[in-house]
C-alpha cells in the first residue's frame, strides 16, 4: 500500500456511510477494534515467494464490514499465475475468522486494477531493500 493510505482507505464500515444513511449498528469502538485486528490477522499471512505480509503488499484492496459482522474482502495477487492463487484466498478467509466478532467472510480475488509495486508499504519496500 502506499505510504498516505490508513486502514481507512481499505476498510470500508457502515459508520463510514453518508450522513443520509443509516449509521452502523456496531458501536464505533467495536467496528475499530474488529478493523484493527482485521489488519493483525492479515498481517499474519505471507506471500510464500515474497517474505512480506499480504496488508503491506498491498493484497488487500477493500474490506466491508455490515451491520450482520460479515466481512467481504477484495484481494488480489501480486501475478495471476501466482503458484498459490488457488491456496491464498482461503488463508486470508481463516486469517479474517480468526478475529474476535467477526461473522460470514468472503473472500474475492481480483486483478482489476492489477496489482503492481506502488501499492506496496515503505515497511515493505524496506524488507526488500526497495527504498
Amino acid at each position: 500500500m502506499a505510504d498516505d493510505m490508513t486502514s481507512r482507505d481499505v476498510i470500508d464500515v457502515a459508520a463510514a456511510a453518508p450522513a443520509e444513511e443509516k449509521p452502523s449498528a456496531i458501536p464505533q469502538k467495536e467496528l475499530n477494534r474488529i478493523t484493527d485486528d482485521l489488519i493483525a490477522a492479515f498481517k499474519t499471512v505471507y506471500d510464500p515467494e515474497i517474505p512480506v505480509d499480504i496488508y503491506e503488499l498491498g493484497l488487500i484492496y477493500k474490506v466491508d464490514i455490515d451491520d450482520d459482522r460479515k466481512v467481504d474482502i477484495d484481494m488480489t495477487l501480486t501475478a495471476p499465475g501466482c503458484p498459490v492463487a488457488g491456496d491464498m484466498p482461503g488463508w486470508i478467509e481463516t486469517a479474517a475468522r480468526t478475529v474476535e466478532g467477526v461473522g460470514e467472510v468472503e473472500v474475492r480475488l481480483t486483478f482489476d486494477p492489477p496489482w503492481d509495486p506502488s501499492r506496496m508499504s515503505d515497511e515493505a519496500r524496506l524488507s526488500l531493500n526497495m527504498l
